[in-house]
Order: structure tokens, then sequence, then C-alpha cells
């Protein structure tokens, strides 16, 4: 297997985890200064779990909050996920 790896300042690769990082930046790790690693742990983890993951719109779903988008996946018949 050989990884895909794109030039310096391209990241067309990895536009999705780079723009959650970027978010991730923004909106939470320029705004605080923790004390130790786990305290700064447990403050991604619950930003991604309580608000990344649950009301965050995202444009690679299309605008939908990840929590819909999964709904949207598994109520959906099974030919339709084939397709």
């Amino acid at each position: 297997m050989i990884p895909s790896m794109s030039r310096t300042g391209d990241c067309w690769d990895n536009a999705v985890a780079e723009s959650f990082f970027a978010t991730l930046k923004r909106e939470l790790a320029d705004r605080v200064r923790w004390r130790t690693r786990d305290e700064a742990r447990a403050a991604i983890c619950t930003y991604i779990e309580s608000w990344h993951n649950r009301h965050r719109r995202h444009l690679s779903l299309g605008y939908v909050r990840p929590i819909n988008y999964e709904l949207q996946q598994t109520s959906l018949p099974q030919s339709s996920k084939a397709a």
C-alpha cells in the first residue's frame, strides 16, 4: 500500500481532516488554555461528541448534522444504500 501524500500546502488529499482541525482550533483550542493534557483531552472529546458530531452542520455532508446524516443513512432501504 502506498499512502496518498500531496505537496506541502496542498491539502486536497485530506481536506475534510484539515477542515476539522482548523475548526477545532478556531472554536475551541484558541479560546482556552488548559493546565494539563488530561484537561485538554477531556475538553476536546466533549467538544467532538457534544457539539461537533451532534449539532454542527458539515459542508462535506451537505450542511447536515452528522447525527442526522447517520440516521438518514441507517433508515434508507438496503437497495438505496448500494446505489
